[in-house]
């Protein structure tokens, strides 16, 4: 991002605000399809950073949604119904029942439990409409199902005219660095698949892998070479031995690095020889992985830049708590009421994930930069919530 185009934006634009750079965002959709093998497919998980989702449809084979709000916008974006993956530890009748007997039925369901899979089943029986179910199996929480209840019903079900069993979904957690884990998961559904056909003649010809490739944020930290880890997961990938169609399900991986957000710094103090900052953001709008902005410094620009011999600064949010620290300690030179913080990589859940009800103050705009750095409002700095008395 040019001086010019953060000078534009912060006279456009009212602090604090969000924004995605779409081009950043599809580089790195490229980026991991050049990495990872040919015949691999992408799936984006929406939760992630809903906003961004259209400028990289013509890339991404599925969408995960995992709620009624999700797929709304997803609708709304226009987003293909083939390409989405409806999936969700809590499905309502309503949602299902509805969307499966509309003309935008999914390219997938997910069951995540014996509950759900007799939900899905019933609706395709009453609209008549196949579907594709994908059988999530565990990772030893709250979501998916046991070996037990899958191989339930792949022997009951396999063989169910009117749904198609297409496979099975897992994922077993995010930003995981071990390759040595990777290992062990393609070990265990290799194991797992191999027996489903052994043993009950069901034939997977899905699998859809929640990897949870790492993101790094913070400065200090060791340094990753990302090309060398996604060969050596492309090789653990390919001692899957089992022959199904794999579809890796990523949010964070997509979408951090294409994300910025500015806050301004409204009001300067010295308490007990600490020098604070409180900026016109907070925590319940910037969440990096683990929370640990306060200990750690992000990555990070302060505009304009100053020169001069830096303090340390505690960047505060404007939230009531004493909980509302960005960050400790920010080497920062001249550092004065208005000058702007740009915290990078905040492209992923960010956006979602903040307590933004939190003081019910209006949520941050949403900007949308594309690859010329023309900018386009998805967002403006909209109320929480409006009452009628």
């Amino acid at each position: 991002m040019t001086d010019a185009l953060k000078k534009a934006l912060l006279e456009r634009y009212p602090t604090p605000f969000y924004t995605f750079d779409a081009g950043v965002l599809r580089a790195r959709v490229a980026y991991l399809k050049a990495h990872l093998p040919q015949e691999i497919e992408l799936c984006y998980a929406v939760k992630a950073n809903t906003f961004i989702s259209p400028y990289i449809a013509d890339m991404i084979d599925r969408y995960e949604v995992c709620s009624p709000g999700e797929l709304a916008i997803c609708t709304e974006q226009a987003i293909a119904p083939e390409k989405l993956v409806i999936s969700g530890v809590y499905k309502t009748p309503e949602l299902i029942e509805g969307h499966i007997a509309s003309d935008n039925c999914a390219g997938h369901y997910t069951a995540e439990s014996l509950e759900q899979f007799a939900l899905l089943k019933t609706a395709a029986h009453e609209t008549g409409k196949k579907i594709k179910i994908l059988l999530r199996l565990t990772s030893g929480n709250q979501f998916g199902m046991n070996e037990e209840d899958i191989e339930s019903i792949v022997k009951a079900e396999k063989d169910n005219a009117e749904i198609d069993i297409c496979g099975i979904q897992f994922f077993s957690g995010t930003q995981k660095t071990s390759l040595k884990k990777y290992k062990r998961e393609i070990t265990h559904l290799s194991e797992f698949l191999n027996k489903l056909k052994t043993v009950y003649d069901f034939d997977a010809k899905e699998l859809e892998y929640g990897t949870g490739f790492p993101v790094y944020y913070f400065e200090g930290e060791k340094t990753f070479d990302e090309d060398a880890f996604l060969a050596s997961f492309t090789e653990i990938l390919n001692t899957l031995e089992y022959d199904c169609h794999i579809t890796l399900e990523l949010g964070r991986s997509i979408a951090a690095s294409c994300g910025s957000y500015f806050t301004k710094a409204v009001d300067i103090k010295t308490n007990h020889a600490q020098n604070y900052a409180i900026m016109d953001g907070g925590i319940h709008h910037l969440t990096y992985f683990g929370q640990f902005m306060a200990m750690k410094h992000p990555s990070h620009e302060i505009y304009p830049p100053r020169e001069g011999e830096p303090a340390e600064w505690n960047l505060c949010g404007s939230l009531c708590t004493v909980n509302d620290i960005l960050v400790k300690g920010l080497p920062i030179a001249d550092f004065k009421i208005g000058d702007t913080v740009i915290f990078k990589n905040t492209g992923a859940y960010c956006v979602t994930e903040g307590i933004s009800l939190f003081l019910s103050r209006a949520l941050p705009a949403v900007i949308i930069v594309d690859e010329n750095e023309d900018t386009k409002q998805l967002r403006g700095n909209a109320e929480t919530y409006k009452l009628n008395y």
